[in-house]
């Protein structure tokens, strides 16, 4: 039936699929591989090619089906480098619309060739790419900048992020090839701030070839105010007079300022850029840390179009600041993270105030919020509709079972549920039932225990099945962390970890999950694609080896101090887990370097990290940098590392799918 359907159709249908379930459905046929194909066209989806003569194959088949997006990993001035530069430009250059090279050591010759080959590129990131500003004489020919100019013409997006040598000479040669920039980030870039106190204003007044100079940068904005609306100065040590002046730019309409991390502003220059600039459509003052309740309240008055909101990090943010927060009508995406003093009950009361339907709210973070309690959560959840898809409560120590069974309760369409570190939470919480009743005869996990038992032992029996709000009534979740929710044992686990449609998981530092648990949790979770088991002491080689062929789909796995696993498990993987990129087994004593070697052998793709306990001094593949006491978040543990000894990792052939990210 579907073989008959016109490739138009099959490549709607398949275009709201994930990205990986598109990546399954082109193995069904060859016309399900060509709807797939353009499927992936029409996203947002960059292919990461690692550098090496092995890509080179790669590079012509993904010209030939028309890639417009990709980056390019392990990129230096070494002769292979040069000829993926040559094949990038050749195969794919015509069509390329988003290169990048972040990270990257190209030469300055090869830089500007690949560049003269991509004609229609429209987003360049060039952060972390030190070698091509070192010596200041990049596109210094004016031949050359001319050449330059001409293919760059339709640029709207540059990356200049961390560029320790960037100057006002080199970024005013850069800039000037591309008139038609849009979008622009020079975060965490060394800007200096020079001002004349005679007329108020930021000098020197020419462009310095030795310094970046927040001066020669207000210049720039001047000139492309038009055009200009997205800016991210992050980390730059931003000061208030200088965020004055650029709200103050005539004609210029920013839409996404970012200033993560500029410490030295202050509340009135936050109300002047908010009354300079009303058309904001997202703003990021996280780290801000000057900021107090006076923000909120010029960003309520003054941003009526705001619909992304972070203010990561404001230790003096209250929750009088936040019930300013009820006039921003069209809020989708608000981070409060790390705010200790916000308990929840002024953000319920501006989300609920007046007669106004439900927040139109779609992601909202209070992680790390210490004051945050049930009763806040229970104020918050009836006001948020069911246009809510992410939900962060990592390290809200005090919340209880109770705000587990709400969320179960009223927000059914959660995406994504992080509880990290919600140390209270226990089984009856996800479960659904009542707290137990207080027995001094017996422990209240073991009634638990006992009960689930029984209902096993009769699998027709209706009350076989987690009653009330468990947490199976989120049916379309993604993502779970339940990291160190120390509490919970394979009695809820096996029961409600029942998500197909589940693709990220963590469940490091539970020292109560076992075989049992992770087979049950392999079984009902098979779309897995991320899984951190890391410090899940009790799990074995036996529960590997009945779990490990549930994921076929797995591509990142942390089991580091998961101190029984021995090499037959690294055999089972690499036997089940044909997808793997990256592995993560330190402080896995009985797992020995040869026996990571091996599994390197069956697929050469994989980014192996192991390292040993100090007490068994033995060669360290990669040693894992410490967590400072703490268990690592769900994407600490999941972050690709390279294995320095091992290059040859990053010689497959095959590049990586991820989904492309705004600057």
């Amino acid at each position: 039936m579907a073989e008959s359907l016109p490739l138009e159709m099959l490549t709607h249908i398949l275009s709201f699929l994930p990205l990986s379930d598109q990546k399954e459905a082109s193995l069904v046929s060859r016309a399900w591989y060509c709807a797939a194909q353009n499927a992936l066209r029409e996203t947002n989806v960059q292919y990461n090619i690692p550098v090496s003569s092995a890509s080179l194959p790669v590079i012509k088949s993904l010209g030939l089906r028309g890639v417009t997006c990709i980056g390019l990993t392990s990129l230096d001035g070494s002769p292979a480098s040069q000829q993926v530069l040559e094949s990038v430009a050749y195969h794919l250059g015509p069509h390329l619309q988003s290169l990048c090279l972040s990270g990257g050591s190209p030469t300055e010759a090869s830089f500007v060739a690949l560049i003269l080959g991509c004609p229609a590129l429209r987003s360049l990131d060039l952060s972390g790419c030190h070698s091509l500003f070192t010596s200041g004489t990049l596109l210094a020919q004016p031949e050359t900048a001319q050449r330059v100019r001409q293919v760059l013409r339709g640029l709207c997006e540059l990356n200049l992020a961390g560029l320790r040598d960037l100057t006002d000479l080199s970024f005013n040669r850069l800039s000037s090839c591309a008139p038609n920039l849009e979008r622009l980030s020079l975060a965490y870039c060394h800007l200096t701030f020079e001002l004349r106190p005679a007329r108020g204003s930021f000098g020197p007044p020419d462009s310095s070839p030795s310094q970046l100079s927040f001066h020669n940068l207000l210049r720039f904005v001047k000139e492309r105010a038009g055009r200009l609306h997205a800016l991210d100065l992050s980390g730059t040590g931003l000061l208030p007079e200088a965020l004055k002046a650029l709200g103050g730019v005539a004609g210029l309409r920013l839409q996404e300022p970012r200033l993560h991390g500029c410490q030295d502003l202050s509340t009135e220059a936050v109300t002047a850029l908010c009354c300079l600039q009303s058309g904001l459509t997202s703003l990021d003052l996280s780290g801000c840390s000057e900021l107090a309740d006076g923000a909120l309240l010029a960003i309520s008055r003054g941003l009526g179009h705001l619909w992304c909101l972070r203010l990561r990090k404001l230790q003096r943010l209250t929750d009088a600041g936040c019930t300013a927060l009820g006039g921003l009508r069209e809020l989708r995406s608000l981070d409060l993270a790390e705010c200790c003093l916000v308990s929840g009950q002024g953000l319920a009361q501006a989300l609920g105030s007046g007669h106004r339907a439900p927040a139109p709210l779609a992601s909202l973070s209070l992680a790390y919020c210490s004051s945050l309690k049930d009763a806040s959560v229970f104020c918050l959840i009836q006001v948020l509709g069911l246009s809510l898809r992410v939900l962060d409560l990592s390290s809200c120590v005090a919340l209880t079972n109770r705000t587990v069974q709400a969320i179960c309760t009223c927000l059914t369409h959660l995406s994504v549920l992080r509880l990290a570190w919600c140390t209270e939470l226990q089984d009856w919480g996800l479960l659904g039932l009542g707290e137990p009743s207080e027995e001094p005869a017996q422990e209240p996990q073991m009634q638990l225990h006992q009960e689930l038992d029984h209902q096993a032992s009769v699998p027709n029996d209706p009350s076989a099945q987690p009653q009330g709000p468990s947490l199976l009534m989120l049916r379309t979740l993604q993502e779970l962390d339940l990291t160190a929710c120390s509490k919970l044992t394979d009695a809820s686990l096996a029961k409600v970890l029942q998500f197909p449609e589940l693709r990220r998981l963590s469940l490091s530092l539970l020292p109560a999950l076992t075989d049992k648990g992770l087979v049950a949790v392999a079984r009902g979770c098979p779309s897995l694609e991320h899984l951190v088991l890391s410090h899940c002491s009790l799990l074995s080689d036996e529960g590997w080896a009945q779990a490990a062929r549930s994921w076929p789909r797995l591509q990142h796995l942390n089991l580091a101090s998961c101190g029984q696993l021995t090499e037959q498990t690294l055999d089972t993987i690499g036997q089940a887990c044909k997808q793997l990129r990256m592995l993560d087994v330190a402080m896995c004593p009985r797992i020995s370097m040869a026996a990571v070697r091996h599994l390197q052998a069956q697929l050469p793709q994989v980014t192996c990290i192991q390292s040993r306990p100090l007490e068994m001094p033995a060669p360290a593949l990669l040693a894992r940098p410490g967590s400072g006491g703490q268990a690592p978040r769900m994407h600490q543990g999941l972050q690709r590392r390279p294995c320095a000894s091992c290059p040859a990792h990053f010689s497959h052939p095959r590049p990586t799918l991820t989904s492309s990210r705004p600057l």
